[in-house]
Protein backbone atom coordinates (compact mmCIF):
# COMPACT_ATOMS: atom_id res chain seq x y z
CA UNK A 1 0.00 0.00 0.00
CA UNK A 2 1.24 3.21 -0.85
CA UNK A 3 1.83 5.82 2.02
CA UNK A 4 -0.10 8.61 2.76
CA UNK A 5 1.50 12.16 2.21
CA UNK A 6 -0.45 14.94 2.77
CA UNK A 7 0.26 18.83 2.46
CA UNK A 8 -0.44 21.97 4.03
CA UNK A 9 0.31 24.46 1.20
CA UNK A 10 -0.35 28.28 2.38
CA UNK A 11 0.41 31.51 0.81
CA UNK A 12 1.89 34.03 3.51
CA UNK A 13 -0.26 36.42 3.08
CA UNK A 14 -1.36 36.97 7.28
CA UNK A 15 -2.42 35.66 10.06
CA UNK A 16 -3.99 32.06 9.71
CA UNK A 17 -7.82 31.81 9.00
CA UNK A 18 -9.80 29.31 10.79
CA UNK A 19 -10.74 27.96 7.87
CA UNK A 20 -6.58 27.46 6.83
CA UNK A 21 -5.64 25.48 10.42
CA UNK A 22 -8.59 23.35 9.60
CA UNK A 23 -7.08 22.45 6.54
CA UNK A 24 -3.82 22.00 7.79
CA UNK A 25 -5.67 20.12 11.06
CA UNK A 26 -6.97 17.80 8.56
CA UNK A 27 -4.50 16.77 5.84
CA UNK A 28 -2.63 16.61 9.36
CA UNK A 29 -4.92 13.82 10.56
CA UNK A 30 -5.42 12.04 7.47
CA UNK A 31 -1.57 11.35 7.23
CA UNK A 32 -0.98 10.87 10.85
CA UNK A 33 -4.28 8.28 11.19
CA UNK A 34 -2.41 6.09 8.66
CA UNK A 35 0.92 7.07 9.59
CA UNK A 36 1.27 8.33 6.96
CA UNK A 37 3.48 11.62 6.03
CA UNK A 38 2.25 15.64 6.79
CA UNK A 39 4.42 18.47 4.41
CA UNK A 40 4.51 21.82 5.15
CA UNK A 41 5.41 23.76 1.79
CA UNK A 42 5.28 27.98 1.49
CA UNK A 43 3.10 29.04 -1.92
CA UNK A 44 4.53 32.55 -2.03
CA UNK A 45 4.17 33.32 -6.11
CA UNK A 46 1.49 35.59 -5.63
CA UNK A 47 3.69 38.74 -4.29
CA UNK A 48 1.29 41.21 -4.48
CA UNK A 49 -0.39 39.46 -1.31
CA UNK A 50 2.78 38.47 0.67
CA UNK A 51 2.88 40.14 3.61
CA UNK A 52 6.27 40.47 5.98
CA UNK A 53 6.48 38.19 8.68
CA UNK A 54 3.37 35.77 7.88
CA UNK A 55 6.13 32.95 7.07
CA UNK A 56 6.80 32.88 10.75
CA UNK A 57 3.22 33.02 11.60
CA UNK A 58 2.80 29.73 10.11
CA UNK A 59 5.45 28.02 11.78
CA UNK A 60 4.40 29.78 14.75
CA UNK A 61 0.91 28.93 14.51
CA UNK A 62 1.62 25.33 13.71
CA UNK A 63 4.15 24.74 16.20
CA UNK A 64 1.34 25.89 18.76
CA UNK A 65 -1.30 24.20 17.59
CA UNK A 66 0.70 20.44 17.46
CA UNK A 67 0.31 19.76 13.77
CA UNK A 68 4.25 18.98 13.04
CA UNK A 69 5.18 18.79 9.73
CA UNK A 70 7.80 15.63 8.33
CA UNK A 71 9.01 17.61 5.17
CA UNK A 72 8.84 21.33 4.86
CA UNK A 73 11.72 24.18 4.19
CA UNK A 74 13.29 23.80 7.60
CA UNK A 75 13.02 19.56 7.42
CA UNK A 76 14.27 18.74 4.22
CA UNK A 77 12.85 15.23 2.86
CA UNK A 78 14.74 14.65 -0.38
CA UNK A 79 11.71 16.48 -3.15
CA UNK A 80 12.56 20.01 -2.19
CA UNK A 81 12.94 23.06 -2.17
CA UNK A 82 9.85 23.49 -0.38
CA UNK A 83 9.03 27.26 -1.27
CA UNK A 84 7.82 28.00 -4.40
CA UNK A 85 9.67 31.08 -5.32
CA UNK A 86 12.86 28.78 -4.71
CA UNK A 87 11.37 26.17 -6.91
CA UNK A 88 10.08 28.63 -9.38
CA UNK A 89 13.59 30.30 -9.83
CA UNK A 90 14.78 26.57 -11.33
CA UNK A 91 12.31 27.45 -14.02
CA UNK A 92 10.73 24.02 -13.30
CA UNK A 93 7.40 25.20 -13.95
CA UNK A 94 8.34 27.00 -17.07
CA UNK A 95 10.02 23.65 -18.19
CA UNK A 96 6.70 21.47 -17.57
CA UNK A 97 4.44 24.06 -19.09
CA UNK A 98 6.64 23.99 -22.69
CA UNK A 99 6.18 19.74 -22.43
CA UNK A 100 2.07 20.39 -22.79
CA UNK A 101 3.32 23.04 -25.42
CA UNK A 102 4.92 20.61 -27.09
CA UNK A 103 2.24 17.66 -27.06
CA UNK A 104 -0.48 20.54 -28.18
CA UNK A 105 -2.14 20.64 -24.29
CA UNK A 106 -1.14 23.84 -24.22
CA UNK A 107 -0.06 27.03 -25.86
CA UNK A 108 1.40 30.47 -26.15
CA UNK A 109 -1.37 33.55 -25.54
CA UNK A 110 -0.36 36.89 -26.35
CA UNK A 111 -3.82 38.85 -26.08
CA UNK A 112 -3.43 42.06 -24.45
CA UNK A 113 -5.55 43.44 -21.64
CA UNK A 114 -8.08 45.60 -23.71
CA UNK A 115 -8.54 42.19 -26.20
CA UNK A 116 -9.50 40.28 -22.85
CA UNK A 117 -11.79 42.94 -21.55
CA UNK A 118 -13.75 42.49 -24.50
CA UNK A 119 -14.42 38.62 -24.54
CA UNK A 120 -16.21 39.78 -20.44
CA UNK A 121 -19.80 38.34 -20.45
CA UNK A 122 -22.47 38.19 -18.75
CA UNK A 123 -23.93 34.70 -17.22
CA UNK A 124 -26.70 34.97 -14.91
CA UNK A 125 -26.11 38.02 -13.35
CA UNK A 126 -22.19 37.72 -13.07
CA UNK A 127 -20.23 39.38 -15.15
CA UNK A 128 -17.13 36.47 -16.78
CA UNK A 129 -14.56 36.09 -18.90
CA UNK A 130 -14.18 33.33 -20.70
CA UNK A 131 -11.50 33.04 -22.86
CA UNK A 132 -12.35 32.58 -27.14
CA UNK A 133 -8.80 30.47 -27.85
CA UNK A 134 -7.68 33.01 -30.40
CA UNK A 135 -4.29 32.20 -30.34
CA UNK A 136 -4.12 28.31 -30.28
CA UNK A 137 -4.45 29.57 -34.41
CA UNK A 138 -1.58 31.12 -34.72
CA UNK A 139 1.38 29.63 -36.55
CA UNK A 140 4.21 28.48 -35.25
CA UNK A 141 6.55 31.43 -37.13
CA UNK A 142 3.62 33.63 -35.42
CA UNK A 143 4.47 32.38 -32.19
CA UNK A 144 8.55 32.36 -32.83
CA UNK A 145 8.27 35.97 -33.92
CA UNK A 146 6.13 37.20 -30.93
CA UNK A 147 8.49 35.73 -28.99
CA UNK A 148 11.46 36.91 -30.46
CA UNK A 149 10.22 40.55 -30.38
CA UNK A 150 9.65 40.29 -26.88
CA UNK A 151 5.72 40.37 -26.77
CA UNK A 152 4.18 39.53 -23.17
CA UNK A 153 2.65 36.67 -22.96
CA UNK A 154 0.70 33.57 -20.60
CA UNK A 155 0.75 30.24 -21.43
CA UNK A 156 -2.83 28.73 -21.05
CA UNK A 157 -4.11 25.26 -20.86
CA UNK A 158 -5.59 23.75 -24.11
CA UNK A 159 -8.82 22.61 -22.72
CA UNK A 160 -11.73 21.20 -24.70
CA UNK A 161 -14.83 23.26 -24.89
CA UNK A 162 -16.99 20.42 -25.81
CA UNK A 163 -18.20 17.37 -23.44
CA UNK A 164 -17.73 16.42 -20.25
CA UNK A 165 -15.33 15.97 -17.29
CA UNK A 166 -16.19 14.06 -14.18
CA UNK A 167 -14.01 13.81 -11.28
CA UNK A 168 -14.36 12.30 -8.10
CA UNK A 169 -14.52 13.55 -4.64
CA UNK A 170 -14.11 11.77 -1.13
CA UNK A 171 -16.73 14.26 0.69
CA UNK A 172 -18.89 15.03 -2.65
CA UNK A 173 -18.49 11.91 -4.98
CA UNK A 174 -18.65 12.10 -8.65
CA UNK A 175 -19.14 15.68 -10.14
CA UNK A 176 -19.38 15.80 -13.92
CA UNK A 177 -19.12 19.51 -15.56
CA UNK A 178 -19.80 20.62 -19.30
CA UNK A 179 -16.18 21.09 -20.67
CA UNK A 180 -17.52 24.75 -21.98
CA UNK A 181 -17.22 25.79 -18.40
CA UNK A 182 -13.61 24.68 -17.76
CA UNK A 183 -12.09 27.82 -19.62
CA UNK A 184 -7.93 27.52 -21.05
CA UNK A 185 -7.01 28.76 -17.66
CA UNK A 186 -3.59 30.48 -17.30
CA UNK A 187 -0.28 28.26 -16.07
CA UNK A 188 2.58 30.72 -16.87
CA UNK A 189 1.67 34.63 -16.07
CA UNK A 190 2.83 37.27 -18.09
CA UNK A 191 5.71 37.87 -15.11
CA UNK A 192 7.13 34.61 -15.62
CA UNK A 193 5.35 32.77 -12.53
CA UNK A 194 2.90 29.97 -12.26
CA UNK A 195 -0.40 30.70 -11.40
CA UNK A 196 -1.57 28.57 -8.41
CA UNK A 197 -3.40 26.12 -9.69
CA UNK A 198 -0.70 25.37 -12.26
CA UNK A 199 2.16 25.10 -9.53
CA UNK A 200 -0.14 22.67 -7.19
CA UNK A 201 -0.61 20.26 -9.73
CA UNK A 202 3.63 20.24 -10.13
CA UNK A 203 4.09 20.43 -6.73
CA UNK A 204 1.84 17.84 -5.36
CA UNK A 205 3.29 15.26 -8.10
CA UNK A 206 6.49 16.07 -7.55
CA UNK A 207 6.65 15.91 -3.60
CA UNK A 208 4.77 12.27 -4.26
CA UNK A 209 1.52 13.51 -2.49
CA UNK A 210 -1.78 11.20 -2.44
CA UNK A 211 -4.19 12.71 -0.74
CA UNK A 212 -5.44 16.80 -1.13
CA UNK A 213 -7.27 18.56 1.43
CA UNK A 214 -8.65 21.63 0.61
CA UNK A 215 -11.37 23.50 1.30
CA UNK A 216 -14.59 23.07 -1.46
CA UNK A 217 -14.36 26.75 -2.89
CA UNK A 218 -11.78 24.51 -5.50
CA UNK A 219 -14.04 22.22 -6.31
CA UNK A 220 -15.22 24.26 -9.60
CA UNK A 221 -11.29 23.87 -10.37
CA UNK A 222 -10.74 20.30 -9.51
CA UNK A 223 -11.97 19.36 -13.59
CA UNK A 224 -8.85 21.35 -14.70
CA UNK A 225 -6.42 19.86 -12.63
CA UNK A 226 -7.63 16.82 -13.62
CA UNK A 227 -7.08 17.57 -17.27
CA UNK A 228 -3.65 18.62 -15.80
CA UNK A 229 -3.06 15.12 -14.19
CA UNK A 230 -3.92 13.84 -17.66
CA UNK A 231 -2.05 15.84 -19.95
CA UNK A 232 0.99 14.55 -17.75
CA UNK A 233 -0.13 11.28 -17.86
CA UNK A 234 0.09 11.32 -13.51
CA UNK A 235 -2.07 9.60 -11.18
CA UNK A 236 -4.41 12.25 -10.14
CA UNK A 237 -4.60 12.32 -6.03
CA UNK A 238 -7.61 10.97 -3.49
CA UNK A 239 -9.68 14.78 -3.16
CA UNK A 240 -10.88 15.66 0.02
CA UNK A 241 -12.73 18.76 -0.90
CA UNK A 242 -13.87 20.47 3.25
CA UNK A 243 -17.40 22.40 4.11
CA UNK A 244 -17.44 26.08 3.59
CA UNK A 245 -17.35 27.41 7.20
CA UNK A 246 -20.17 30.01 8.12
CA UNK A 247 -20.91 32.68 11.06
CA UNK A 248 -23.95 32.21 13.07
CA UNK A 249 -26.05 34.08 10.37
CA UNK A 250 -25.05 31.52 8.23
CA UNK A 251 -22.69 34.18 6.02
CA UNK A 252 -19.39 33.32 5.13
CA UNK A 253 -16.62 33.91 8.10
CA UNK A 254 -14.94 37.11 7.32
CA UNK A 255 -12.42 39.02 9.22
CA UNK A 256 -14.83 41.14 10.16
CA UNK A 257 -16.21 38.48 13.04
CA UNK A 258 -13.37 39.12 15.16
CA UNK A 259 -12.46 35.59 15.69
CA UNK A 260 -11.77 34.26 12.14
CA UNK A 261 -8.06 33.73 12.78
CA UNK A 262 -5.93 31.40 15.32
CA UNK A 263 -4.17 34.62 16.69
CA UNK A 264 -7.42 36.37 17.03
CA UNK A 265 -9.24 33.57 19.24
CA UNK A 266 -5.51 33.26 21.35
CA UNK A 267 -5.64 36.95 21.93
CA UNK A 268 -8.98 36.68 23.23
CA UNK A 269 -8.03 34.59 25.57
CA UNK A 270 -8.70 31.03 24.19
CA UNK A 271 -6.58 27.87 24.43
CA UNK A 272 -4.65 26.15 21.91
CA UNK A 273 -5.78 22.69 22.42
CA UNK A 274 -9.42 23.44 23.02
CA UNK A 275 -9.37 25.92 19.48
CA UNK A 276 -7.86 22.98 17.41
CA UNK A 277 -10.58 20.63 18.80
CA UNK A 278 -13.28 22.82 18.08
CA UNK A 279 -11.74 23.26 14.58
CA UNK A 280 -11.72 19.29 14.30
CA UNK A 281 -15.29 19.48 14.69
CA UNK A 282 -16.08 22.23 12.10
CA UNK A 283 -17.38 19.64 9.41
CA UNK A 284 -16.54 16.30 10.94
CA UNK A 285 -17.61 14.29 14.04
CA UNK A 286 -16.70 11.03 15.20
CA UNK A 287 -18.51 7.99 15.20
CA UNK A 288 -19.17 8.06 19.04
CA UNK A 289 -20.21 11.55 19.21
CA UNK A 290 -17.30 12.37 21.34
CA UNK A 291 -16.42 16.24 21.84
CA UNK A 292 -13.62 16.66 23.97
CA UNK A 293 -10.81 15.47 22.25
CA UNK A 294 -6.93 15.72 22.54
CA UNK A 295 -4.86 15.85 19.85
CA UNK A 296 -4.10 12.03 19.86
CA UNK A 297 -7.50 11.12 20.22
CA UNK A 298 -8.34 12.85 17.09
CA UNK A 299 -5.51 10.93 15.04
CA UNK A 300 -6.99 7.95 16.46
CA UNK A 301 -10.38 8.55 16.05
CA UNK A 302 -10.11 10.72 12.63
CA UNK A 303 -11.93 9.25 9.75
CA UNK A 304 -12.04 11.67 6.41
CA UNK A 305 -14.88 9.79 5.65
CA UNK A 306 -17.62 11.34 8.22
CA UNK A 307 -16.78 14.65 7.12
CA UNK A 308 -20.33 16.69 6.47
CA UNK A 309 -21.28 18.24 2.59
CA UNK A 310 -23.08 20.88 4.57
CA UNK A 311 -21.40 24.14 5.54
CA UNK A 312 -20.12 24.06 9.11
CA UNK A 313 -20.94 27.12 11.48
CA UNK A 314 -18.68 28.37 13.66
CA UNK A 315 -20.35 28.32 17.04
CA UNK A 316 -18.57 31.16 19.34
CA UNK A 317 -20.55 29.80 22.39
CA UNK A 318 -19.84 26.23 22.00
CA UNK A 319 -16.48 26.95 21.69
CA UNK A 320 -15.91 29.41 24.70
CA UNK A 321 -17.95 26.17 26.67
CA UNK A 322 -15.18 23.92 25.46
CA UNK A 323 -12.59 26.25 26.40
CA UNK A 324 -14.16 26.44 30.20
CA UNK A 325 -13.90 22.31 29.85
CA UNK A 326 -9.83 22.91 28.93
CA UNK A 327 -9.45 25.59 31.79
CA UNK A 328 -11.46 23.48 34.26
CA UNK A 329 -9.04 20.38 33.35
CA UNK A 330 -5.59 22.19 33.33
CA UNK A 331 -3.05 21.76 35.47
CA UNK A 332 -2.71 24.63 38.32
CA UNK A 333 0.39 26.20 37.66
CA UNK A 334 -0.21 26.05 33.74
CA UNK A 335 -3.32 27.52 34.15
CA UNK A 336 -1.75 30.25 36.59
CA UNK A 337 1.15 31.24 33.92
CA UNK A 338 -1.75 31.96 31.49
CA UNK A 339 -4.00 33.80 34.03
CA UNK A 340 -1.85 36.11 36.04
CA UNK A 341 -1.79 39.03 33.39
CA UNK A 342 -4.92 39.41 33.60
CA UNK A 343 -5.23 38.97 37.19
CA UNK A 344 -2.40 41.64 37.52
CA UNK A 345 -4.68 44.12 35.02
CA UNK A 346 -7.71 44.31 37.89
CA UNK A 347 -5.62 43.67 40.96
CA UNK A 348 -2.52 46.03 42.39
CA UNK A 349 -3.47 45.19 46.04
CA UNK A 350 -1.19 43.33 47.74
CA UNK A 351 -3.17 40.40 47.88
CA UNK A 352 -2.06 36.32 47.36
CA UNK A 353 -2.96 36.32 43.27
CA UNK A 354 -2.46 32.42 43.45
CA UNK A 355 -5.78 31.97 45.50
CA UNK A 356 -7.63 34.21 43.39
CA UNK A 357 -6.44 32.28 40.55
CA UNK A 358 -8.32 28.69 42.49
CA UNK A 359 -11.46 30.35 43.00
CA UNK A 360 -11.83 31.25 39.15
CA UNK A 361 -10.54 28.44 37.46
CA UNK A 362 -13.43 26.68 37.37
CA UNK A 363 -15.77 29.84 36.52
CA UNK A 364 -14.50 31.23 33.48
CA UNK A 365 -14.73 30.01 30.04
CA UNK A 366 -12.26 32.46 28.46
CA UNK A 367 -9.37 34.35 30.09
CA UNK A 368 -10.63 37.88 29.74
CA UNK A 369 -13.58 36.49 31.74
CA UNK A 370 -11.28 36.95 34.77
CA UNK A 371 -11.78 40.04 35.39
CA UNK A 372 -15.25 40.56 35.89
CA UNK A 373 -14.97 37.83 38.67
CA UNK A 374 -12.43 39.59 40.48
CA UNK A 375 -12.44 43.32 40.66
CA UNK A 376 -14.17 43.66 43.95
CA UNK A 377 -11.03 42.45 45.36
CA UNK A 378 -9.29 45.73 44.42
CA UNK A 379 -12.33 47.95 45.25
CA UNK A 380 -15.35 47.63 47.16
CA UNK A 381 -17.75 48.44 44.35
CA UNK A 382 -20.63 51.12 44.94
CA UNK A 383 -23.88 48.62 45.52
CA UNK A 384 -27.60 48.68 46.56
CA UNK A 385 -28.30 47.22 49.74
CA UNK A 386 -31.41 45.23 47.87
CA UNK A 387 -28.85 43.04 47.02
CA UNK A 388 -28.79 41.83 51.13
CA UNK A 389 -32.50 40.66 50.48
CA UNK A 390 -32.41 36.88 49.56
CA UNK A 391 -35.62 35.00 49.45
CA UNK A 392 -34.24 31.78 49.31
CA UNK A 393 -31.95 32.27 52.35
CA UNK A 394 -34.22 34.33 54.09
CA UNK A 395 -32.33 37.33 54.35
CA UNK A 396 -33.93 41.04 54.09
CA UNK A 397 -32.18 44.12 55.17
CA UNK A 398 -33.29 43.75 58.69
CA UNK A 399 -31.86 40.75 59.48
CA UNK A 400 -28.90 41.41 57.30
CA UNK A 401 -28.03 44.59 59.72
CA UNK A 402 -27.76 42.24 62.71
CA UNK A 403 -25.73 38.94 61.39
CA UNK A 404 -23.42 42.04 60.64
CA UNK A 405 -23.11 43.36 63.84
CA UNK A 406 -23.00 40.21 65.44
CA UNK A 407 -20.01 38.90 63.83
CA UNK A 408 -17.90 41.94 63.57
CA UNK A 409 -16.75 42.29 67.20
CA UNK A 410 -16.35 37.99 66.38
CA UNK A 411 -14.14 38.86 63.48
CA UNK A 412 -12.45 41.56 65.21
CA UNK A 413 -11.33 39.30 67.92
CA UNK A 414 -10.22 36.75 65.29
CA UNK A 415 -6.42 36.48 64.76
CA UNK A 416 -6.29 33.53 62.57
CA UNK A 417 -8.05 34.44 58.87
CA UNK A 418 -7.28 31.48 57.29
CA UNK A 419 -10.26 29.95 55.36
CA UNK A 420 -10.55 27.03 57.72
CA UNK A 421 -10.41 29.00 61.02
CA UNK A 422 -12.66 31.56 59.63
CA UNK A 423 -15.45 29.51 58.37
CA UNK A 424 -15.01 27.48 62.03
CA UNK A 425 -15.75 30.53 63.56
CA UNK A 426 -18.85 31.78 61.59
CA UNK A 427 -20.31 27.71 61.88
CA UNK A 428 -20.08 28.61 65.66
CA UNK A 429 -22.37 31.61 65.21
CA UNK A 430 -25.01 29.85 62.48
CA UNK A 431 -25.24 26.92 65.69
CA UNK A 432 -25.67 29.24 68.45
CA UNK A 433 -28.34 31.28 66.03
CA UNK A 434 -30.17 28.15 65.07
CA UNK A 435 -29.85 29.34 61.43
CA UNK A 436 -29.15 28.12 58.13
CA UNK A 437 -25.68 28.77 56.86
CA UNK A 438 -26.67 31.12 53.86
CA UNK A 439 -28.46 33.07 56.63
CA UNK A 440 -25.20 34.55 57.93
CA UNK A 441 -22.80 33.72 54.59
CA UNK A 442 -24.95 35.73 52.12
CA UNK A 443 -24.79 39.19 54.24
CA UNK A 444 -21.32 38.77 54.93
CA UNK A 445 -20.20 37.81 51.72
CA UNK A 446 -22.59 40.56 50.11
CA UNK A 447 -20.79 43.20 52.67
CA UNK A 448 -17.23 41.87 51.37
CA UNK A 449 -17.64 42.19 48.34
CA UNK A 450 -20.46 44.29 46.67
CA UNK A 451 -21.44 41.57 44.09
CA UNK A 452 -24.34 38.77 43.89
CA UNK A 453 -21.79 36.47 42.51
CA UNK A 454 -18.19 35.81 43.35
CA UNK A 455 -16.13 32.77 42.57
CA UNK A 456 -15.90 31.72 46.32
CA UNK A 457 -17.45 31.80 49.57
CA UNK A 458 -17.45 34.86 52.46
CA UNK A 459 -15.07 33.15 54.31
CA UNK A 460 -12.13 32.18 51.04
CA UNK A 461 -12.90 35.87 50.44
CA UNK A 462 -12.04 36.90 54.01
CA UNK A 463 -8.83 34.93 53.74
CA UNK A 464 -7.67 36.82 50.64
CA UNK A 465 -8.45 40.30 51.55
CA UNK A 466 -7.13 39.96 55.06
CA UNK A 467 -8.24 40.85 58.13
CA UNK A 468 -7.78 44.86 58.10
CA UNK A 469 -9.71 45.09 54.88
CA UNK A 470 -12.46 42.58 55.45
CA UNK A 471 -13.47 44.21 59.20
CA UNK A 472 -13.52 47.87 57.31
CA UNK A 473 -15.92 45.64 54.65
CA UNK A 474 -18.35 44.62 57.03
CA UNK A 475 -18.02 48.38 58.60
CA UNK A 476 -19.02 49.66 55.41
CA UNK A 477 -22.05 47.34 55.24
CA UNK A 478 -23.23 47.80 58.77
CA UNK A 479 -23.61 51.62 57.54
CA UNK A 480 -25.24 50.83 54.01
CA UNK A 481 -27.92 49.04 56.09
CA UNK A 482 -28.40 51.57 58.94
CA UNK A 483 -28.70 54.55 56.75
Amino acid sequence: MTKIRTRFAPSPTGRMHVGNLRTALYAYLIAKHEGGDFLLRIEDTDQERYVEGAVDIIYRTLEKTGLIHDEGPDKDGGVGPYVQSERQASGIYLDYAKKLIDEKKAYYCFCDKERLEGLTQVVDGKEISVYDKHCLSLTQDEIDKNLAEGKPFVIRQNNPNEGTTTFHDEIYGDITVNNAELDDMILIKSDGYPTYNFANVIDDHLMGITHVVRGNEYLSSSPKYNRLYEAFGWEVPVYVHCPLITDEEHKKLSKRSGHSSYEDLIEQGFVSEAVVNFVALLGWSPEDNQEIMSLDELIAKFDYHHMSKSPAVFDYTKLKWMNGEYIKAMDFDEFYKNAEQYIKKVIKADVDLKKIAGLVKTRIEIYPDIEEHIDFFEKLPDYDISMYTHKKMKTDAASSLKVLKDVLPLLEAQEDYSNDALYSLLSSYVEKEGVKNGYVMWPVRTALSGKQMTPGGATEIMEILGKKESIKRIKDGIERLEA
